[in-house]
């Protein structure tokens, strides 16, 4: 009995674990859904126009520091000036961006607010975006949320937001392998842009070390990417599984999640887990039970016979007649 009730009790939880995860998975792209700019798109479908849209991973590849772009604050920097003695976080993006691009910076920025390196001590952040029709203000508004976003205000040096001309940009994302596309945005025009997202740790001598796809990033690679790209340390190649996490829609212009290969391999990885529960729950029970049937045969304990007075057995001799008991003598 004992056996079987904890079957029964198993196979509850199973079954009650399995209905939250069936409830789960569309909550999840309910969640999604709900900003009103993410939608839950195809998976394995890519529109033509997004044919230039890649990360292709440079690593060892020297960037090139003479490049010259404007700063935040409306001056011309060469792109050296931030390297030599401390590695650097390059992120391509573009500051009007409806979607990406802030996502991007936000999980960047959080992750660093967990690592003890910090912005213009240990390392640069470099920002630049690849609209060559974005100015110093945008960059400098940009900068200011983001040094406000991670709390640290005296880091504020350390925080580098860039435009440049259409040549330079070009001459910059090419060496990264960061490809994108222009595409229409609500008026028609090609104002926006189609783009993976993805970071980059340099070396402090600019060779690119480590890529980090998609818009959240673990604090503890990042810092382990850090301190490597420091001593020169040179990565290797990582999963492009994250890199079209996001993808623009021309048809309804929007950026759009793609949930469903993370619910669908949250669930095999789930039914699995409840599986492995199941048969450990049943195997130990058997065992149980097995054991209590070699204990009562080694001892000899018997169940008390049905005509036992209030489930003792009788003593030697005796036996019940009309709820007496009688004995020989």
């Amino acid at each position: 009995m004992r056996f079987a009730a904890t079957i029964r009790s198993s196979m509850h939880t199973a079954v009650l674990a399995a209905c939250a995860v069936t409830a789960l998975a569309p909550g999840v792209a309910a969640q999604v859904s709900g900003y009103g700019d993410k939608q839950m798109g195809p998976a394995n479908e890519k529109a033509p126009i997004l044919s230039k849209v890649a990360i292709s991973q440079h690593l060892n590849q020297q960037l090139p520091l003479g490049l010259t772009f404007t700063d935040d604050a409306g001056k011309q920097v060469q792109l050296a000036s931030y390297f030599g003695q401390k590695p650097a976080i390059l992120a391509l993006v573009y500051y009007q961006c409806p979607m990406l691009c802030s996502e991007e910076l936000n999980g960047l920025t959080g992750a660093l607010q967990m690592v003890d390196e910090v912005p213009g001590r240990d390392f640069n952040v470099i920002v630049l975006s690849i609209d060559p029709s974005e100015g110093t203000d945008l960059a400098s508004s940009k900068k200011r949320g983001y040094v406000k976003r991670y709390g640290h205000p005296e880091t504020a040096y350390g925080w580098h937001f860039l435009t440049g001309t259409q040549a330079n940009i070009d001459a910059l994302t090419s060496a990264v392998g960061f490809g994108y596309a222009k595409i229409p945005g609500p008026d028609g025009k090609l104002t926006q842009f189609a783009h993976a997202s993805a970071i980059q740790i340099v070396t402090p001598a600019g060779k690119l070390a480590q890529y980090y796809l998609g818009v959240e990033y673990s604090p503890k690679d990042l810092r382990l990417g850090l301190v490597e790209a420091s001593n020169g340390k040179i990565g290797s190649p990582v999963d492009n599984i994250l890199t079209y996490c996001y993808h623009y829609d021309p048809g309804m212009n929007k950026h759009s999640l793609i949930v469903a290969r993370v619910v669908q391999l949250g669930g095999l990885v789930t039914m699995a887990s409840l599986g492995g529960f199941m048969f450990v729950m049943f195997r130990r029970d058997y065992r149980d039970g097995q054991h209590v049937a070699t204990d009562k045969q080694g001892t000899g304990t018997m169940d008390p016979p049905s005509d036992a007075p209030n489930g003792y057995p009788l003593p030697p001799g005796t036996s019940k007649v009309n709820g007496q008991r009688n004995g020989s003598h």
